[in-house]
């Protein structure tokens, strides 16, 4: 069996797992889910110093604090950048990495850098006026493809703000390589199409949900389906 560990993208937290873990464990797998530094339950340490290379500890130190091996390491979103920071520092206790709807960066890119440039400019505005200049306002649930108002009453009350400096801090990687694989959500605007593309040029296999971008809330069973046959 497989030890699954899923981090969320921005503004949420380990809670955004709660549909697809009971159905990984159903199937004997060990599955983890924390809550990166700075929002949802541990908004309470959020502070301008909260970036990239925090959340890569944060994932770095649950795996060493349980001795966890043979992991499969799944980033939905913004995370995909904290999963290649990771992969890239213990190398040997991962056995997979898995992007989902996700940044693929390589070394000194950052979050930011990989949008679409109306999207980065949406980002920037935000954060300038509402985020202070520190922290990125929520993002629009409609516009990440979320049309369900039961998702909608679920996920709104759950989201926070999330620290800027996450998607201005770029990657610094040694360049250690661990499979990987891709799982895009195709029906929404496809803004993670680009990253779908570089790692399928990468010989990665690319697997599509037909859902929007949060698909662990709005299609758990068919992500679920995807990451047991990655595992």
């Amino acid at each position: 069996m497989s030890v699954f560990v899923l981090l969320h993208g921005a503004w949420h937290g380990g809670w955004a797992w709660q549909r697809v873990a009971p159905l990984l464990r159903a199937e004997g797998h060990e599955v983890y889910a924390p809550t990166l530094t700075g929002v949802s339950d541990r908004a309470h340490l959020l502070n301008p110093s909260v970036g990239l290379s925090t959340h890569v500890q944060d994932v770095v130190a649950l795996l060493e604090a349980h001795d966890l091996e043979d992991v499969v390491l799944v980033g939905h979103s913004y995370a995909g950048q904290v999963v290649t920071g990771v992969a890239d520092r213990v190398p040997s206790r991962i056995a997979r990495r898995v992007y989902l709807d996700a940044f693929v960066g390589d070394d000194g890119e950052a979050a930011i850098d990989l949008l679409p440039e109306t999207v980065a400019g949406h980002y920037r505005e935000s954060v300038a006026g509402p985020g202070f200049g520190w922290l990125i306002p929520v993002r629009s649930l409609t516009v990440l493809g979320v049309t369900e108002q039961a998702d909608l009453d679920w996920l709104t009350p759950r989201l926070t703000p999330h620290p800027w400096l996450t998607y201005t801090e770029p990657l610094r990687l040694k360049g250690s390589e661990v499979p990987a694989a891709f799982i895009e959500c195709v029906d929404w605007m496809r803004v993670f199409r680009p990253h779908a593309e570089r790692a399928a040029a990468r010989g990665w296999p690319v697997h599509e949900v037909a859902t929007g971008h949060e698909a662990m809330v709005t299609a758990p069973k068919e992500l679920a389906d995807v990451l047991l046959t990655l595992a």
